[in-house]
C-alpha cells in the first residue's frame, strides 16, 4: 500500500476534497501521519471536531504564498497532495494578482518546498478549466500544470516525482453549480446559463480515489486524466428540482459551452487506459518504459463533454447528487 506508515501533507486541506480525502485516507490506507495545511483557523477547528478522535491528524496554519511556513509543514513529509487554490471565477477575475499568488507562486513554493524537503511523490490538482482557458482561474491552473510537470527536470538526483491530476466539475463542491440549484430550488426557478451547456461531472469519493491510484502508478510527469461522464446542465437542474422552472440567463464572461479534458494535441504523446488517460511529457527525463503498456490514441482525438460516449441519466444525476454531497 503506497500510503501505508508515510507522512502526508493536504494544502487545502479543509476543502470539501481534503476533508473527503483525509477521512478516505485514515480508514482505508493506514498513514502514519496526515498534515492538513490551510489559511483557515475556523475550518481547521471545525475538520478537527468532525475528527476529535483522531491522534494521526495534524493541523498547520500557513498560505501556500508563504515559502517558509511551506518548508516547515513539509518537513518530514513522504507524499504532497497539492489541493490549495483560489478557483471561483468572477473572485479571479476581480482579484487577478491575488489569484496569480496563490495558484501560480503557490504552486512555485510548494514545488521548491518539496524538492528541499525530499518529498517522495508530489500530486498536484488541476481541472477541466485549464484546458483551452477561457478564464483567469483556467489560465493560472495550466501554469500550475506546466510547473509541476517541468518540476521533475529540476530534482537532479532528489527522490521527488511530480504528476497532475486532471479532472472535471465535483458534485456539490464548495462554489459548484449543485448547492446553487439546491437554494434556488426552494423558490421554484432556476437559472441555467445556456441550455446546450454540457460538462464532465466527477463525486468526492470518485476524485480521492482517483487521487490515490495516481499516487500510486505515478513516476513523475504524467497529468492523469480519469474517464468520468458528461452531464447537460438543463439535466441537471431537472433531476435536482423536476417541477421547477428553468430561467435561460445567457452565458457568462469566462464561461465555455463545453469542457475539454485532453486535446487533440496532447493525444499525441498520450495513452488510454481501461478507466483514464495519461498524458505522458515530451521530455527528455520521461522514461517510456516506466508504465504498463496503454493504448496509442487516434490523430485528431480529443475528450469533450459534448462528444463524451458516457453520459447520466437523469436518475443517475440525482443519485450522485445525493450521494455527493459533502459533509461541509
Amino acid at each position: 500500500m503506497i500510503l501505508e506508515g508515510k507522512t502526508i501533507l493536504m494544502t487545502g486541506g479543509t476543502g470539501s476534497f481534503g476533508r473527503r480525502f483525509a477521512e478516505t485516507v485514515l480508514r482505508e490506507h493506514a498513514p502514519r501521519v496526515v498534515r492538513v495545511f490551510s489559511r483557515g483557523e475556523l475550518l481547521q477547528h471545525e475538520m478537527q471536531s468532525q475528527f476529535h478522535n483522531e491522534s494521526r491528524l495534524r493541523y498547520f496554519i500557513g498560505d501556500v504564498r508563504d515559502r517558509n511556513r511551506l518548508h516547515r509543514a513539509m518537513n518530514g513529509a513522504d507524499i504532497v497532495v497539492h489541493a490549495a487554490a483560489l478557483k471561483q471565477v468572477p473572485a479571479c477575475e476581480y482579484n487577478p494578482i491575488e489569484a496569480v499568488r496563490t495558484n501560480v507562486d503557490g504552486a512555485v513554493n510548494v514545488i521548491d518546498a518539496a524538492l528541499d524537503s525530499g518529498v517522495e511523490k508530489v500530486v498536484a490538482l488541476s481541472t477541466d478549466k485549464a484546458v483551452h482557458p477561457v478564464n483567469l482561474y483556467g489560465a493560472t491552473k495550466l501554469v500550475a500544470e506546466k510547473l509541476f510537470i517541468q518540476a521533475n527536470a529540476y530534482r537532479g538526483r532528489s527522490r521527488t516525482e511530480f504528476s497532475v491530476v486532471r479532472y472535471g466539475n465535483v458534485v456539490a463542491s464548495r462554489g459548484s453549480v449543485i448547492p446553487l440549484f439546491l437554494r434556488q430550488r426552494e423558490q421554484g426557478r432556476l437559472t441555467v446559463t445556456d441550455e446546450r451547456m454540457t460538462r464532465f461531472w466527477i463525486t468526492l469519493e470518485q476524485g480521492v480515489d482517483f487521487v490515490i491510484d495516481c499516487i500510486r502508478r505515478m513516476q513523475g510527469g504524467e497529468i492523469f486524466v480519469p474517464k468520468i461522464p458528461s452531464m447537460r446542465v438543463t439535466d441537471l437542474a431537472s433531476a435536482i428540482a423536476p417541477h421547477a422552472e428553468v430561467e435561460i440567463t445567457g452565458i457568462r464572461p469566462g464561461e465555455k459551452l463545453h469542457e475539454v479534458l485532453l486535446t487533440e494535441q496532447e493525444a499525441r504523446h498520450a495513452k488510454e487506459y481501461p478507466d483514464h488517460y495519461v498524458i505522458e511529457p515530451e521530455h527528455p527525463y520521461w522514461d517510456r518504459t516506466c508504465l504498463p503498456d496503454g493504448t496509442p490514441l487516434p490523430e485528431g482525438f480529443r475528450y469533450r463533454s459534448d462528444e463524451n460516449g458516457q453520459w447520466l441519466s437523469k436518475d443517475e444525476l440525482g443519485a450522485m447528487v445525493r450521494g455527493g454531497m459533502p459533509d461541509d
